[in-house]
């Protein structure tokens, strides 16, 4: 089985790292500790400086200042060979000239293990990623996931305290992506390596990781578990980020939240006549009914304007009288289920005071909001 290296934990810290390219600052990150043995995801969109981040974490590029601790020794100086990491890349980055096992046995040879303990960390290698007689053969004879594997099992032989992913799954079909989630997932539980890994798919993110890192514009938005950054956004560009939401902001009157005649219970917050918040609801958690019907919780009249079917659930935007537009995602229950209200269809969208999501508060209308 492999194991982690004895004078390596997996620990990282990185304190006041800033990077950037012909001049522009592309990243601005005052701190971040990576936990011993945890799968830590860095999703974000675009330009947001993730990839970024995971090559100053790996030495390909040089930070204009901070730090980068990795079990107590500062690396940031050091260069890739010397850090003691595995990388697997977007394009895996396979020699196409030599075989399965060559490929994994590269890092090895450089290293310049013995025959013997390179042989045999090649075979646990690929008996980890489930390729044991696929040794002999190359790339080209591999499918898109096979490559993957190899990718992953090369970074793994060289025993690495961390493992740096960018985005490796990202050139697969979408049903391979998610059984590869799987095995990724169960190889690192199996091990114990610290991983750290980068994407720009949210369910990804959500489904491997054991916390999550929200990038926007070089900086962390919000560090936390799969569960915390989804239903306690702590920002309103992390509750539209991750998944969907419904952004509302309003004017406290009478008690209660008025965002455009959507009037929402504040509930403890200490909020008062004249003081701004700006609310998020998630599609799922809003109800549709007919007008006849009523609603048991907040709520507000609209007309259904489209209806998509999308396999386990059905995409609705309701258009309010003001002009605004809730969007709605109603779970699909099976085939005797009723299907949503149909477009031009009168309903109440309604949902539980207790799914509203609050993003920020302010007095004076300065909400302070933003992404």
């Amino acid at each position: 089985m492999i194991e982690l290296p004895e004078e390596g934990a997996g620990h990282v810290e990185i304190e006041g790292l800033v990077a950037g390219y012909e001049g522009a600052r592309v990243l601005d990150l005052e701190g971040l500790s990576i936990r011993k043995g945890e799968f830590l995801s860095i999703l974000g969109p675009s330009g947001c400086g993730k990839t970024t981040l995971l090559n100053c974490v790996a030495g390909f590029v040089q930070p204009t200042a901070g730090r980068i601790v990795i079990d107590g020794t500062d690396v940031t100086d050091r260069p890739p060979y010397r850090r003691g990491l595995g990388m697997v890349f977007q394009n895996y980055a396979l020699f196409p000239h030599m075989t399965v096992a060559g490929n994994v046995a590269y890092g090895l040879r450089i290293r310049r293990l013995g025959r013997a303990e390179r042989d045999e960390r090649v075979r646990e290698a690929l008996r980890l990623v489930g390729l044991e007689g696929y040794a002999d053969r190359r790339p080209r004879q591999l499918s898109g996931g096979q490559q993957q594997r190899v990718a992953l099992a090369r970074a793994l032989a060289i025993r690495p305290a961390v493992l740096l992913l960018d985005e490796p799954l990202s050139n697969l079909d979408a049903k391979l992506r998610g059984e590869m989630r799987v095995e990724l997932r169960a190889i690192q539980r199996r091990i114990g390596t610290t991983m750290v890994f980068v994407t720009h798919d949210q369910e990804e993110a959500l489904a491997l990781s054991d916390r999550v890192a929200v990038m926007n514009g070089g900086r962390i938005e919000q560090l936390g578990t799969p569960d915390e950054v989804y239903r306690r956004p702590a920002t309103r560009f992390v509750a539209q980020f991750i998944g969907a939401a419904n952004v509302l902001e309003g004017t406290v009157a009478d008690g209660r939240l008025d965002a455009d005649g959507i009037l929402f219970d504040p509930g403890p917050l200490p909020l008062r006549p004249g003081d701004r918040a700006v609310v998020a609801i998630r599609p799922e958690r809003i109800r549709l009914s007919t007008h006849d019907q009523g609603t048991d919780g907040q709520g507000v009249a609209g007309t259904v304007g489209y209806r998509a079917f999308a396999g386990d659930a059905w995409h609705v935007e309701v258009r309010l009288a003001n002009g605004r537009t809730l969007t709605v995602q109603v779970a699909d229950t099976g085939a005797n289920s009723a299907d949503p209200p149909g477009a031009g269809s009168a309903v109440v969208a309604h949902w539980d005071p207790a799914d509203v999501i609050v993003l920020d508060t302010g007095a004076g209308g300065d909400t302070g909001a933003g992404g």
